[in-house]
């Protein structure tokens, strides 16, 4: 009885801890991981020395979470090409089924654009600036995570706040579905100018392949030059990875906004096969600005799609 009260305290925590746990992992594998192995900590704790629950455990998955970053800052030093976040890939349509990781990336603080650049900070600054800009989580606690001073921790959130207030907000959703959509339209005309068109004159392309697979090594700046690129891929793939028929590429959401989901597809009439891959878009000022090419498979376990 008493493990069975204990198991619902921590349901009733869960979306919570998936919530910090991702923001400050940027991976759904590493965010799910710390979030069960805190119920394995807690199933064995003394029950009688934690005071307040969600903090004991905000604590404990933030522990976790920060040996999870200093580890994937390792890897990041000999990985090939970009680096970009674990996508969160939902249905457009409501789910039946509830998931507390869906219900995470609603939030504006969990958009595909907002965990990049959470990505460009150390893990101590990540670490300081999430928990307490996002979470109210007091210096001083976060000090003992960090084996710091307060101070410290608070300019550690301070110098991350800059950098993050460089970024403007995610663009509202009706924003964001308009643009993507203007810009797949373009791509299927095949006209260079209406691609450029749909394309913020800024505008990044950043593929991560992990090595996996032919991307682009580096992010790519300029809208003519991503329109080039992208139309070159159609022209190498068969002229229709963005066509209209469903089973070319598939609309989802990536962190809550659309997105699309291209399926592997195999060799056929001398036309290379591709590898499933993620398509995330970032809006700024009524056209695309982000686009983010996700193609290694160890960043795609975050797909949620009904069966």
């Amino acid at each position: 009885m008493v493990a069975a009260l204990l198991a619902d305290l921590f349901e009733s925590h869960r979306a919570h801890l998936l919530s910090v746990a991702y923001r400050l992992t940027g991976s759904v594998a590493d965010a799910e991981d710390a979030v069960q192995e805190s119920w394995l900590r807690l199933a064995t704790a003394r029950q009688s020395e934690i005071e307040d629950l969600r903090a004991w455990l905000t604590t404990v998955v933030s522990r976790i979470c920060l040996d999870r970053l200093r580890s994937a800052a390792v890897r990041r030093e000999t990985y090939v090409g970009e680096w970009l976040p674990e996508p969160v890939v939902t249905s457009t349509k409501p789910s039946q089924l509830p998931d507390p990781l869906e219900a995470v990336v609603r939030k504006q603080d969990c958009r595909l654009a907002a965990l990049v650049v959470l990505d460009t900070l150390t893990p101590p600054q990540r670490m300081a600036f999430v928990l307490h800009d996002g979470f109210s989580v007091p210096f001083d606690e976060i000090a003992a995570i960090l084996d710091i001073s307060p101070e410290a921790a608070r300019q550690l959130a301070t110098r991350a706040r800059k950098s993050v207030a460089r970024q403007p907000e995610p663009a509202p959703d009706a924003e964001h579905t308009a643009a993507v959509q203007k810009l797949l339209e373009a791509l299927y005309s095949g006209d260079l100018e209406t691609v450029v068109a749909a394309l913020h004159p800024d505008a990044v392309f950043t593929a991560d392949a992990g090595g996996t697979t032919r991307t682009a090594i580096r992010t790519i700046v300029g809208a003519q030059k991503i329109a080039r690129l992208i139309l070159g891929l159609q022209r190498m793939y068969g002229n229709d990875l963005f066509g209209p028929d469903e089973v070319t590429f598939e609309f989802v959401n990536v962190n809550g906004q659309l997105g699309a989901l291209l399926p592997e597809r195999a060799p056929r009439d001398g036309i290379p096969g591709t590898p499933a891959r993620i398509i995330g878009f970032t809006v700024r000022d009524g056209l695309v600005w982000g686009t983010y090419d996700l193609v290694n498979p160890a960043k795609l376990r975050g797909i949620r799609l009904p069966q």
